[in-house]
């Protein structure tokens, strides 16, 4: 690893441990450290290192590198690894070892206010995407009493957005404790994405709630129904969102402006191509999953979903490509993580002025500068004041 120890990452890993959510020392990636070790630091000028979780939620990123849209515009940028877990990926990015990271918008305020990383939101990389799938037996949301449900990260959109619907089913969440069909309770547990499938087939878990395509797969193999898309519940939601470290846009902007320009890029290009960016995940392996699962995920039907879309005009099915971070979400999503339960440390939260957290957090002067070159906001059906009212449904 570029100059780090194991013991140097251990005592890391030690500390975001502490700070809630991330579980200890686990495979870094699944790739071989040398496809780390790749790349010299960003600080140095050398190709760009970049980290994800093989969901369709990476997949600006990986479709940018794909594409060569960073190499052609001068700055080169090493195949993106795969990592099995957002605690491992979150280790490596902290500890410097990656550049650029596809990251849960929960996370990074983790990870800046809890832990004082200076991670910096340069774009969102999607919008909505994720969906809560349930096995045999589960009805609606309210057979979930007394069961367990994984999620794939304490600080996610996936946790927060479960808890809501939940408590419009009348239930509760709870950590550490057994559930009980009685009381109303549901158990949750953190779990790999790439586990949850296996995990549901056996009946070891009742329901999971992650990003595609593992909502899609469990439908295609009959193991699992979609129950509620989490996009017909926050509309247009931020799950997954491009990070860099403050030292990458100190000493290198004119990378992380090829970052945003190549994002941005590639969200227009899969947005009128969504088929075609299915097969080139799977023919390139960026993504593991089958084509039909991919695909499956990028082209969801509204009229499939008649019976489980409570806000078919939102198209929550439907996992969106724009890269400007609205003011307005950034405050809501802080306000939301304070009503969530988790298994660790909520203390950082209490001292947080959630209007400020956007102008700390966010710096869009790049992914601004990106869509301008790209006809504006408009070109990505956003609107020309680049303002918005968060709506979140009552469920």
């Amino acid at each position: 690893m570029v100059g780090l120890s194991r013991r140097a990452l251990f005592r890391g890993a030690v500390a975001l441990g502490a700070a809630g959510g991330l579980a200890g020392i686990a495979d870094l990636a699944t790739a071989a450290p040398s496809t780390i070790r790749a790349g010299t630091a960003a600080t140095g000028g050398g190709p760009l290192r970049i980290g994800y979780l093989p969901i369709t939620d990476a997949s600006p990123l990986l479709v940018a590198h794909a594409q060569n849209r960073f190499g052609s515009a001068g700055v080169d940028a090493v195949r993106p690894v795969l990592f099995r877990s957002w605690d491992s990926l979150a280790q490596a990015f902290v500890a410097g070892e990656l550049d650029v990271v596809h990251l849960l918008m929960p996370l990074a305020i983790q990870l800046r206010y809890a832990l004082g990383a200076q991670v910096r939101l340069v774009a969102w990389n999607h919008t909505n995407g994720s969906a809560l799938t349930v096995g045999p037996g589960v009805a609606e949301v309210g057979d979930l009493a007394g069961r367990q449900v994984a999620i794939p990260f304490w600080w996610s959109i996936h946790n927060v957005m479960l808890q809501r619907i939940l408590r419009g089913a009348g239930l509760r969440a709870v950590v550490r404790e057994a559930p009980s069909t009685a009381a109303g309770t549901v158990q949750l547990m953190v779990m790999s994405p790439a586990d949850m499938l296996p995990a549901l087939q056996t009946g070891t878990i009742a329901g999971y709630i992650v990003a595609d395509p593992f909502n899609a797969a469990a439908e295609i193999r009959k193991v699992g129904r979609i129950a509620r898309f989490v996009g017909d519940v926050w509309r247009d939601h931020a799950c997954c969102v491009v990070a860099v470290r403050q030292e990458l846009i100190d000493r290198r902007p004119q990378a992380v402006q090829v970052v945003t320009d190549a994002v941005a890029g590639a969200q227009q290009w899969i947005g009128a191509n969504r088929a075609g960016a299915a097969g080139l995940l799977s023919v390139n392996r960026y993504l593991p999953q089958p084509l039909p699962a991919i695909t499956k995920a990028l082209t969801y039907h509204a009229s499939d979903y008649a019976a489980t879309l409570r806000n078919p005009s939102w198209h929550g099915e439907q996992i969106g490509f724009s890269p400007y971070p609205f003011p307005s979400y950034t405050p809501a999503l802080v306000n939301a993580m304070r009503e969530t339960v988790v298994d660790g440390d909520t203390g950082f939260l209490a001292g947080l002025d959630p209007p400020a957290v956007h102008a700390d957090l966010v710096d869009d002067r790049f992914v601004l500068r990106s869509m301008a070159s790209l006809g504006g906001p408009q070109a990505f059906g956003l609107p020309t004041s680049l303002t918005r009212t968060e709506e979140v449904a009552r469920v």
